[in-house]
């Protein structure tokens, strides 16, 4: 989480015009939870039988909930990517700052908190939920004294929105979780500077950042 730390300071002083390419959205749908069968036997040799269990159980809850309602879905995706282990970067990928595919977070079975924001994020897109009402928030929680990363979603365009976070596994609205103050988000679209739990100042496109350009390209492949 430090490297958060790190990122934020990059922002502010490059005028915040930093964050990911605009994700393709049929690259996405073809990619997150299509699995061909050498692909799973590769994922078998190298991480074992739990890991191909973990990637149909992904697509399983892709495929068997589109007709869900929006509330069902975030809770049933919150609720699923919430099972998996937590370590740091460093500890689980052995660098400093790493964003994570939910392949590879499922997978290896680990992750910190941008690799549950991310995870969840890009599958309720594979469920429905527009780009537009979902935001990675990047956040200081204050009960932990560090840097960490959610997911927030809006039921509606301008309604206060829900939180979908690891450290507490209750989706609450944004304006009772007290513990988190907001610093920017950004999805496949923009990027924003954040009010006092508000939807924010749009500073730019996300077009720049480092880490979620490769996370796109790594999806892609």
């Amino acid at each position: 989480m430090k490297g958060l730390i790190h990122l934020a300071r990059a922002l502010t002083l490059s005028c915040w015009l930093v964050a990911a390419s605009a994700l393709c959205q049929s690259a996405v749908a073809s990619n997150l939870v299509e699995f061909s069968p050498g692909l799973l036997n590769r994922v078998e040799a190298k991480f074992g039988k739990g890991a191909v269990l973990r990637l149909n159980a992904l697509k399983n809850l892709v495929e068997s909930n589109q007709n869900l309602s929006e509330a069902e879905k975030v809770k049933e995706v919150n609720d699923f990517f919430n099972l998996i282990p937590y370590y740091t970067d460093i500890v689980h990928w052995k660098v400093k700052d790493y964003w994570a595919t939910p392949f590879e977070k499922l997978t290896t079975y680990g992750g910190d908190c941008e690799d549950y924001a991310i995870a969840k994020y890009f599958t309720l897109r594979e469920l429905g939920i527009p780009d537009d009402r979902m935001r990675i928030m990047y956040v200081k929680a204050l009960n932990w004294g560090e840097a960490h990363m959610v997911l927030t979603y809006f039921p509606e365009p301008r309604s206060i929105p829900l939180v979908l976070d690891n450290l507490n596994p209750q989706i609450l609205p944004a304006n009772q979780r007290k513990d988190l103050v907001p610093v920017y988000s950004f999805n496949g679209d923009g990027l924003w500077l954040a009010k006092e739990r508000g939807t924010g100042q749009r500073v730019g496109s996300s077009g720049k950042l480092g880490l979620w350009t490769d996370l796109q390209r790594r999806i892609a492949k």
